[in-house]
């Protein structure tokens, strides 16, 4: 694809160089500075100065000033120039002998110093020699298979090497020691230091013209086969692509990043960066193509012209136009060799954020991301485009010149709604990624403001991810906003986010009332009651208590049971405030009861009993519902029985004065068991409720945790009352019996055997004498086993004394005591296993253990 790189422009006409004579064509030509040195066919030289001019349409132009000319005197044509500046000195090939002439009067020196039988030569453009008034030629002997390198001062021409190579040389060039030789049949590097050569590729100098030419430190471009320009390093291997050419192609140049061609009709631009042709220009009769500091010079045999290069920065510019992105930041990134690091870097990111926008405006999302990002670009410029999304509080202006030509979004999309929502969508994703990176830094509130009005006018579900998490959302513009999309949920968590919980409270209240129509939250009911139930503003809390618990005294009295265990209890806050203003809710109060009792475990004996109050109101009240016997009354008996069996706080006369009453003969049981009545409980429930499974498990809980002889004797009582004379009944004596056979363990059998009547089969009492006789026996030998334990450990003391006794005691008065370290002064002491000796008084006061090796061994530490 086409690029205008370079302008081609006129330097030297016919009608100033040749006039009338016709004959007369340029075979070479030289450049230096503003030095312009012309070659002919009829041997002469001719010096001009290049005067660069700006028009005021702003072209170049290049004015030659004639300064004069020398004929050569031999009638030959001039086949080459070089100037050596550092001598200056003009190096001249003309009939195969290279002369030394001065370079403004164009006279030879006055040694006379030339080199003979050369071809062709080369400038050494990285001399080894490092003298500074000598510059390096190779040349390519006429007769001989061979390369000489000299050493031209002034005055004078040094012979410093002579190399033989395999064929006679065609083209040359050079760097460093390395030569770069097209033969007659291929191309080779040539160390002339080492002498070690590298064939390169097969070249046919019959069939075209080779091309050599140096076009950077240790690197050559050639003409090698199939029309392609070559890239060779002084170590024989390519680390660029070839670029392809014409067929035809005899002069080649570079001006980075460009290789340019010349054949008969045309002048041909390729890129070094991608390898694509970018420019063609017409150029008829076309010979010579050089390159001369950053100078290309085109000439004919009559006229000679100039290609100048366009800036980098306009050509990428072009191409931006042109929507050839891929290629303008190619060109980008090869620029940099030749633009300064500080101005590359501007101009580069810059290229990067105009790019991302061209693809934005193709809907290319992902390379447009990545071009933003690269490109460090201030979001609020791709902000902008969308409307009214930037704050208004914003003082952003775009850049100047702008980075696109878009006006905003609609103008880009033409109004297409699919392409605007997909943009849209872009942007969410793309602020999202951003807003906790570096990115964002400056701009977090222009960021959140921007995704708030993204997800709400999208319906976006990260709306409230966005808003319940750290955000800087500006309320002067998020409010308004949130009111138009109808997103009153939303914006109740925005002004909580922002303190203002009344606010919220407000909003969410008119949406469960049905005042503000929002379908956010189906159960938003319940979120406003667990909101509330972690509200530190108490005073909110109870401004809104009615209002919750007439809707739902459930669901609503979470505001109190869910609150936070570590808040403090304050006089707004606390359980007996609580308690009272519920009272109007015979729902709520017990569920918050139940809440103190079981699950805070308050023990108050006015919670206690209230509730058991509570709970013995609702059994009354579905009793007195006439045939109710509903699963409702039974679990509300349950749950009365388990309170008054496993609370010890409430008032139990006062239960049992109610209970007394009524039919609520198992309560009344249980009642009179907290009294210690047990007789009574146990005859309520044997006698009355006939119930032996319910007595079985009175003297059970009621003897929990407590004495074993407590349950003995609760079970006695039990069997008492199923085996008394006065009431027996067969169905008491089968209740007597199970009792017995079933809970073996816990009776005296001796007791037993006296109670029973003698009538009574052995075998209706087998089950309870088999496990009488082995809790007996297991009791016998458990006690055995005791006492043969404590035998043991009596003899094993008495054998410790005695081994402490063994031996005499030498008590003196200089021995001290281990703990004051005071001399003994009446024969009485302690002795320690260990055989120390301390005073009585110090043993009782710093030892009151057992003196044992253990804690005698911190008696020393303390010591």
């Amino acid at each position: 694809m086409s690029v205008k790189a370079f302008e081609l422009l006129p330097v030297l006409e016919r009608d100033l160089l040749i006039g009338d004579k016709t004959w007369m064509t340029i075979d070479c030509i030289e450049c230096c500075g503003k030095n312009l040195y012309v070659g002919t066919n009829d041997c002469f030289i001719y010096h001009f100065l290049l005067e660069e001019k700006i028009s005021i349409s702003g072209r170049i132009l290049f004015t030659p000033i004639k300064q004069l000319h020398m004929y050569l005197g031999i009638k030959k044509a001039v086949n080459e120039l070089k100037a050596a500046s550092a001598l200056n000195r003009l190096l001249v090939l003309c009939d195969n002998t290279v002369t030394l002439l001065h370079m403004i009067n164009l006279e030879p020196v006055p040694s006379g110093a030339k080199i003979k039988g050369v071809t062709a030569f080369s400038v050494n453009e990285n001399p080894v020699t490092g003298d500074p008034f000598c510059v390096e030629v190779c040349t390519i002997s006429l007769k001989r298979k061979t390369v000489q390198i000299y050493a031209v001062h002034e005055d004078r021409v040094q012979l410093m090497k002579e190399v033989s190579t395999p064929e006679q040389p065609v083209a040359i060039a050079v760097d460093g020691y390395f030569l770069c030789l097209a033969m007659s049949t291929q191309y080779i590097i040539l160390c002339y230091n080492t002498g070690v050569s590298q064939n390169l590729f097969p070249f046919n100098s019959e069939e075209k013209q080779p091309i050599v030419k140096r076009i950077g430190r240790e690197e050559f471009l050639l003409a090698g086969p199939g029309a392609l320009g070559m890239f060779v390093t002084a170590a024989g291997i390519s680390q660029r692509a070839p670029v392809h050419w014409s067929e035809n192609v005899f002069g080649a140049a570079v001006c980075f990043p460009y290789v340019v061609a010349l054949d008969e009709e045309f002048v041909t631009v390729h890129s070094m960066l991608d390898q694509q042709q970018k420019q063609t220009i017409p150029f008829r009769g076309g010979h010579i193509l050089q390159d001369f500091e950053g100078k290309l010079i085109l000439a004919t045999s009559k006229e000679i012209h100039m290609l100048v290069p366009l800036p980098l920065e306009r050509q990428i510019q072009d191409l931006l136009a042109s929507r050839r992105v891929e290629e303008a930041l190619v060109l980008a990134k090869g620029a940099r060799r030749n633009i300064p690091k500080d101005k590359f870097q501007g101009m580069y990111r810059r290229i990067l954020q105009q790019a991302g926008f061209i693809q934005f405006g193709q809907l290319q999302f992902l390379e447009a991301k990545e071009l933003f990002r690269s490109g460090q670009l201030d979001v609020r410029e791709l902000m902008s485009l969308y409307p009214l999304l930037l704050p208004s509080t914003s003082t952003f202006i775009r850049s100047h010149p702008s980075l696109h030509e878009y006006a905003d979004l609609n103008q880009l999309m033409q109004g297409d709604q699919e392409k605007i929502t997909k943009c849209k969508r872009f942007l969410m994703s793309y602020l999202n990624e951003i807003r906790s990176t570096e990115v964002a830094n400056g701009y977090k509130e222009e960021i959140d403001t921007a995704l708030l009005k993204l997800y709400a006018e999208a319906n976006h579900d990260s709306l409230l991810d966005l808003l319940v998490s750290e955000n800087s959302c500006l309320l002067v513009d998020a409010v308004p906003w949130l009111e138009k999309c109808k997103k009153y949920f939303a914006l109740g968590l925005l002004y909580h986010y922002n303190g203002q919980n009344e606010a919220a409270l407000q909003l969410w209240v008119k949406i469960v009332d049905g005042q503000l129509q929002d379908a956010t939250r189906s159960d938003l009911f319940e979120y406003i009651v667990d909101f509330l139930s972690f509200c530190s503003n108490h005073e909110l809390v109870w401004k809104y208590t009615d209002w919750v618990l007439q809707r739902s005294e459930e669901v609503g009295i979470q505001i109190f049971t869910r609150r936070p265990i570590d808040e403090n209890q304050t006089t707004c806050m606390n359980p007996d405030d609580i308690v009272n203003y519920l009272h109007k809710y015979k729902k709520a109060i017990v569920v918050y009861l139940e809440h103190l009792v079981f699950e805070r475990n308050i023990q108050k004996e006015k919670f206690h009993t209230h509730l058991a109050i509570l709970y013995l109101d609702k059994v009354l009240d579905l009793q007195s519902q006439e045939g109710n016997i509903s699963e409702e009354l039974t679990s509300a008996r349950c749950t009365l029985k388990n309170l008054l069996q496993h609370s010890n706080l409430y008032r139990v006369h006062l239960l049992l004065g109610r209970v007394k009453e009524t039919n609520l003969f198992m309560e009344c049981a249980v009642l009179h068991g907290k009294l210690e009545e047990h007789e009574k409980a146990l005859e309520i429930l044997v006698h009355r409720l006939k119930d032996f499974q319910a007595a079985e498990d009175y003297c059970l809980w009621n003897s929990k945790d407590k004495d074993p002889s407590h349950r003995q004797k609760l079970f006695h009582m039990l069997l008492t009352l199923y085996l008394h004379p006065d009431v027996s009944s067969d169905e008491l004596i089968m209740a007597g019996v199970d009792l017995l056979n079933n809970h073996a363990v816990q009776f005296d059998a001796v007791q037993v055997l006296q109670l029973v009547p003698e009538e009574w089969s052995l075998q209706l009492l087998s089950p309870f004498l088999t496990k009488a006789m082995r809790g007996s026996f297991h009791a016998k030998y458990t006690a055995e086993l005791s006492s043969n334990l404590a035998r043991s450990e009596n003899l094993f003391f008495k054998y410790t004394k005695v081994k402490s006794r063994e031996g005499s005691i030498k008590l003196s008065d200089k021995k001290v005591c281990r703990v004051c370290c005071s001399y003994f002064t009446e024969p009485v002491f302690v002795r320690y296993p260990d055989g120390s000796l301390v005073h009585i008084h110090c043993a009782t006061k710093s030892h009151k253990l057992p003196a044992t090796k253990q804690n005698y061994a911190s008696l020393k530490n303390q010591s």
